[in-house]
């Protein structure tokens, strides 16, 4: 089997490959929301920088518009009220 990633050793890598394996099916859940919650306050964490100034609901709504795409976040959430 070749390595997956190349900074890490194949004998670590290859039991991550089994744990996740071994791992049941509600374990795999939770790791992809913890996932998916890091990545959603990796995303905001960006937005806070790149608008100061905006509120926590603008900074939301962005990233709604990044996550969904602005016509469906604009179904779903109504126009937005952050300049752009």
């Amino acid at each position: 089997m070749t390595a997956l990633y190349s900074d890490t050793h194949p004998k670590i890598e290859a039991l991550q490959i089994q744990l996740l394996r071994q791992a049941s099916p509600t374990r795999k859940m939770n790791m992809l929301a913890q996932l998916n919650t890091s990545a959603r306050m990796l995303a905001l964490t960006g937005l806070r920088s790149q608008y100061p100034q905006a509120s926590e609901a603008e900074l939301h709504r962005k990233l709604a518009d990044i996550l969904l795409g602005e016509e469906l976040a604009r179904k779903v959430y109504g126009e937005s009220t952050y300049a752009k």
